[in-house]
């Protein structure tokens, strides 16, 4: 049917297109998580900060976890600095919890150091919903 290399190529780099898409689309965003508030107290152990979004790799008393954070304008406007994300602070983090039980992923909405909050998403959370 389609006898040209150029036109298979074209069509094939289509198709690789729409699965990237299709992958990431599913990947950032929230429906990969399931409703209700997740908090989690851990220790960070390593810091990826940037875009499209921030992660860190936290332990949380021997169990290892993966919180992904604000892109690093959203983390900026929250009051956030890269020093406080990284490797040995201890944070809260309040958020959505993976809805794969067997995955140990949350997205922050808040993270809370010292007792005090950095909302990545206010308008998320129960008190910022009118």
């Amino acid at each position: 049917m389609f006898k040209t290399p150029l036109i298979r190529s074209c069509l094939a780099g289509l198709l690789l297109m729409g699965v990237g898409l299709s992958a990431a689309l599913a990947h950032h965003g929230w429906r990969w998580t399931k409703d209700g508030q997740f908090e989690l107290t851990a220790v960070v152990e390593k810091a990826e900060l940037g875009n499209p979004h921030g992660v860190l790799m936290m332990n949380a008393d021997g169990t290892k976890w993966e919180v992904e954070v604000g892109q690093p304008w959203r983390n900026e406007r929250a009051g956030l600095t890269d020093a406080m994300l990284a490797k040995g602070a201890t944070l809260v983090i309040v958020g959505k919890r993976s809805a794969d039980a067997k995955e140990r992923r949350v997205k922050a909405e808040r993270i809370v150091i010292g007792g005090k909050n950095f909302d990545l998403y206010p308008e998320r959370l129960p008190e910022g919903k009118k």
